[in-house]
Parts: C-alpha cells; structure tokens; sequence
C-alpha cells in the first residue's frame, strides 16, 4: 500500500495583495500540517495575485525561483510537506508573463514548474502560452499539472498518463454558471486515465467572475475522498493509495489497449 495524504485548499484570494494572500496561504498550510501529517498541498490557480489583474499582471510577476516561491519553499521543509500553487511567472524578458503551476517539496527545494497551455479568452492578452507537460517526480509518486482550463482538453491529462503521472494536480478558477462542467471535467480526466486527481477551485467574486468552488480529491474510478463546500474557503484532506493506480490500469487496460494507429485526426489542427 502506497498511503499518501493529500489536502485541497478552496481559497478567495485578495485581488493584487500578494502579501495578504502569500499570509492566508501560510495559515492555511501550518493549519493543515500541524493537525496531520500531510504529503501534498494543493491550492488554486494564480491564488497568490487573483485573476482579473489586468495589465498589474506585469509588476506582480515574479521569476521562478524568486521571493514567492523561496518563501513557500521555506514553509514546505518548515514542515515537511509538498505544496503546489498557481502564480504569475516571467521570463527575463519582463514582458513575458506565464500563468504557471509551482511544486516545492519537503526539502526546501522547487521540484517544477508548469506553464499554461491552453488561455482562455481575456489570459491571452496578458500571457504567452505554455508547450510542454512535464512530470515531476516526488517522494510520494510522479505527478503532473492542468492549470484550469487544460481540464476541458482530455489530450493533455492523457499525455500526463503515459508519461507516468500517479495524480494530476488541478489548479484553477473555475466560474460559475459552469460547476457542473467542472465537476464532471475532474471526474472524467480521473475514469478514463485511472489516476488520481486532487483538483483545487477557488471561491469568491472579482469584476465580472463569480468562482464555484467545489474542490475535491477523486480517485481512479471516480471516488470522492474529500471536497469543501461551493461557496466557502476551507480545506480538506484525503488519504489515498496510489497503488491503486496500477491495479486499475492493469484491470481497465484503458492505456494498453488504445489504437493510437486510429487517432490521426486528434493532432489535426481544426
């Protein structure tokens, strides 16, 4: 049995208070850490800026690594944890800006960084889009990231599968009217790719968003382990076996019996 305890954190951060929020974060971890052991801590996508910043998006950027992550790096060997997150990420260039998923690890060190690939609408104008989905190796199993909406695209979490992720990290701020879309996205990145998901949303309301919340650990056929509820912060941690992840890919075959001879059209641009 391979155990590993996971915790998915629902957060509204502060539009543009990169200190209050990087201050809720740390609360949140030393709460979660203190009461438990816990392998992974997950929070939602850009939660240390918001979303709806605008052309701020500039002067809130930082390099990876940099103060943000060497802080949350600091926290995580504090107390012997993973953490992930979502945060505005540039090049040298200044005006190259990144929405990127960041893992730190036990040891104080940055394991990865993910950029987005798949901007949806107003991101565009602010980001450059990500080309690569790597996956990190870690002390507990090898995961890989979806910022948001790469979810809605089966291709990348399929991607992440045969490269040999155990568990998807989802960062994201997922909107209302479209929680039910988001639910059923998580639930079917984890059926059809017998995985886990540990799929943190965020809560609360900005310029012209409403955030749905509804964040959850799933298992490999779709179990619920843990949510929070919709419209409130909070967190909550789950315990899975990621041995599971073998036995059900051995059992489905849904991997070893694809026809990727038959796929063709799937890298055919539209």
């Amino acid at each position: 049995m391979k155990e590993v305890r996971v915790a998915v954190v629902q957060m509204n951060p502060r539009l543009a208070e990169v200190g209050e929020n990087l201050v809720q974060m740390s609360d949140f971890i030393e709460k979660i850490c203190t009461e438990q052991r816990v392998d992974l801590v997950v929070f939602p996508e850009l939660v240390t800026t918001g979303y709806e910043c605008g052309v701020r998006f500039t002067d809130l950027a930082e390099r990876v690594p940099g103060p943000t992550v060497n802080l949350l790096a600091q926290r995580a060997a504090e107390l012997g944890t993973h953490i992930a997150f979502g945060m505005v990420a540039k090049e040298k260039v200044e005006s190259i800006l990144y929405n990127a998923a960041i893992l730190v690890g036990p040891d104080g060190e940055l394991i990865g960084e993910y950029r987005k690939v798949h901007l949806r609408g107003e991101e565009r104008l602010a980001f450059r889009p990500g080309y690569r989905y790597p996956v990190f190796e870690t002390g507990f199993g090898r995961v890989g990231f979806l910022i948001s909406w790469d979810l809605a695209f089966p291709e990348v979490a399929r991607n992440l599968a045969l490269d040999g992720a155990d568990l998807l990290i989802v960062c994201a701020n997922w909107a209302q009217p479209d929680a039910e879309e988001w639910r059923t996205y998580v639930l079917a990145r984890a059926y059809e790719n017998s995985l886990f998901v540990v799929a943190a949303n965020r809560v609360g309301e900005e310029y012209t968003y409403s955030f749905c919340g509804d964040s959850m650990v799933v298992g490999p056929r779709g179990e619920l382990y843990a949510s929070v509820d919709e419209g409130s912060e909070g967190y909550a941690v789950a315990r899975i076996d990621l041995d599971q992840v073998r036995k059900y890919r051995e059992e489905l075959q849904f991997l070893q019996c694809r026809q990727p001879q038959t796929y063709r059209a799937i890298v055919r641009r539209y």
